[in-house]
């Protein structure tokens, strides 16, 4: 008798034990299950924060790249050419030998924008200051582009405005003014040909801006889906 209650009291122990570990392994499982869900609710200023960190990584990583020496020039995709609508003229002076002379310009003119890109890097940072919340709960749900298209719409015209004089000033420094009258000069010379000359500063701003936004757009899509690209903690909550 007394082996039977020595048996039943060690069952009696044994199966609290258990059941208090279980507890207690259950128990962890809910806080971690809590500590997750807690992690994976983001704050409305979590989201706010997360974002215009982001936009201000992917805007100095995209204005570095652009100012550097070829930041322009040897990127096909956003490479200044001549314009469209003198086409006709680089076609006629490389059908006489003054194939040179246009690819000066159209250096000269990459020359230029990469020197005047760092001049937007101020006005991007102005306009992610005034980023609602709104906007960026908006531009997080969005498409890959969102934030770069919520930019271009705030600040293209005050770019366009900014950038022109900068611009006018790093043609002269490169001498793109000079390698774009030789280019004109040139054709203009070329007997029954309708003369041309369209103006230099509007055309490279245009596209010196566009090339901005292509390069900031690559930025943000990175920030996006590489994880590697997340270098903050904020940033991988957010985006992760």
């Amino acid at each position: 008798m007394k082996k039977i209650l020595i048996i039943l009291v060690c069952i009696a122990i044994a199966s609290t034990t258990v059941q208090a570990q279980f507890l207690k392994g259950l128990k962890k499982k809910v806080e971690e299950t809590i500590t997750e869900s807690d992690k994976s609710v983001l704050s409305e200023e979590e989201i706010g924060k997360g974002l215009k960190e982001a936009l201000t990584i992917g805007i100095e990583k995209g204005v570095d790249q652009l100012s550097k020496p070829d930041g322009y020039f040897k990127d096909l995709e956003i490479k200044i050419p001549m314009p469209k609508e003198v086409k006709s003229v680089e076609e006629k002076l490389r059908a006489i030998g003054q194939g040179k002379k246009v690819d000066e310009a159209i250096e000269s003119m990459n020359r230029a924008a990469e020197d005047a890109a760092t001049g937007a890097k101020d006005l991007f940072v102005a306009a992610i200051k005034e980023m609602t919340i709104k906007d960026a709960v908006a531009i997080l749900k969005g498409e890959d582009d969102a934030a770069t298209r919520y930019l271009e719409d705030h600040t293209r015209q005050q770019l366009i405005d900014k950038f022109k004089p900068i611009i006018k000033k790093s043609l002269d420094k490169v001498d793109a003014t000079k390698y774009w009258k030789s280019v004109f000069s040139s054709y203009n010379k070329i007997p029954f040909v309708k003369k041309v000359n369209p103006e230099l500063d509007d055309y490279v701003t245009e596209k010196a801006i566009d090339g901005l936004f292509v390069q900031i757009a690559k930025e943000e899509m990175e920030i996006r889906k590489n994880p590697i690209a997340r270098v903050t903690d904020l940033l991988k909550k957010v985006f992760g």
